[in-house]
């Protein structure tokens, strides 16, 4: 079954053509509590079949578990997909809950090797700096990122949370061909600055965590509540107490616009964030992470909802009502930098 095909777009002026979202795989190997390998594997296989052809992973997630898992999905498809992953947050071999971030040459060098080990290939399609460190300026770290595209293991640059003025500074040293940002209906601070440096370089914005971690779909209202031990968003403060009993009533004008349309609250929420490129006028792919191939049709079919500037209206209010950072420590962030 190949209905519903999404559209395609071209991650920025100097990236390749994808579907208009992609695929966050994280919670196949890590963060969100135990998963089924079998309907992770059917999941990659649906979301292909929809169009989807950006797939998103970190050395870092599962300490490169999800890459190992990922390598043969992208085996079978090599000529189908871009395989994005990242670099820059090194796991101490003492202490494996813990996560230092590095930007220097030779931990860049050391990392992307090992990535291309893990995921079985050549080359990877799209390598971002998943974090910044300010103690090594970014013209070194990206040159050595450039360095790796002149060697053919690199084809594409991005970098995630990076400020405006960061994302310049890259781009003056390579062309950069995609920012990946927290970005949402609750996580809007990219917005002033970022999102217009964007724009006017002809970079791509990726937003990550488009559905609030999956508390926009409402499949969670509190996570140490109703989430397994281990899952990481129980220790994310707008999930947790009152900010979550808070970020909860927001739902319900959500879920307003929602029913108009027979959609579901992600599909909304989703809907939102991919006409973020209309009215920015940048490319944007959203990468709503799921284990489950039901999700994923449910996800793309949301490319297909256009919110009137009425609802627009309304669910632009919603940010600013939101309790809690999205994260404890923000310091990692490009709103903590701005």
């Amino acid at each position: 079954m190949t209905d519903g095909r999404i559209t395609t777009a071209k991650l920025g002026d100097n990236g390749p053509e994808v579907g208009v979202q992609g695929l966050g795989c994280m919670g196949m190997s890590f963060g969100y509590g135990p998963s089924d390998a079998d309907a992770s594997r059917a999941t990659l296989e649906r979301a292909l079949e929809l169009g989807v052809t950006l797939y998103d992973t970190a050395d870092a997630y599962g300490a490169g578990e999800n890459e190992r898992f990922l390598s043969p999905f992208f085996k079978a498809h090599r000529d189908e997909v871009v395989i994005a992953t990242k670099f820059a947050l090194s796991i101490p071999p003492d202490d494996p809950t813990r996560r230092i971030v590095r930007n220097d040459p030779p931990y860049i060098r050391q990392a992307v090797e090992e990535s291309l080990k893990r995921l079985d290939v050549d080359v990877i399609d799209l390598y971002y700096m998943h974090r910044r460190d300010v103690n090594v300026p970014i013209e070194e770290s990206v040159g050595t990122m450039a360095d790796l595209v002149r060697e053919g293991k690199v084809k594409h640059l991005g970098l995630s949370e990076v400020t405006a003025d960061e994302l310049r500074a890259a781009h003056a040293v390579h062309p950069i061909a995609a920012v990946q940002s927290e970005w949402s209906l609750f996580s809007r601070d990219i917005e002033p600055k970022v999102v217009p440096a964007a724009r006017d370089l002809g970079v791509a914005l990726v937003p990550y965590s488009p559905l609030g971690r999956g508390f926009l779909t409402g499949s969670f209202t509190n996570a140490e509540q109703d989430l397994t031990p281990g899952d990481f968003r129980r220790q994310q403060p707008r999930f947790t107490g009152d900010n979550a009993t808070a970020n909860a009533s927001l739902l319900e004008l959500i879920r307003s616009v929602a029913d108009s349309h027979g959609a579901s609250l992600g599909q909304i929420a989703l809907a939102w964030v991919q006409q973020q490129a209309t009215i920015h006028n940048l490319p944007v792919i959203p990468i709503p992470g799921t284990r489950n191939p039901s999700r994923v049709e449910e996800n793309t079919a949301a490319t297909r909802i256009v919110l009137t500037d009425e609802q627009l209206d309304l669910l632009n209010g919603i940010a600013a009502q939101v309790a809690g950072n999205r994260y404890a420590d923000m310091a990692f962030t490009s709103a903590g930098r701005e």
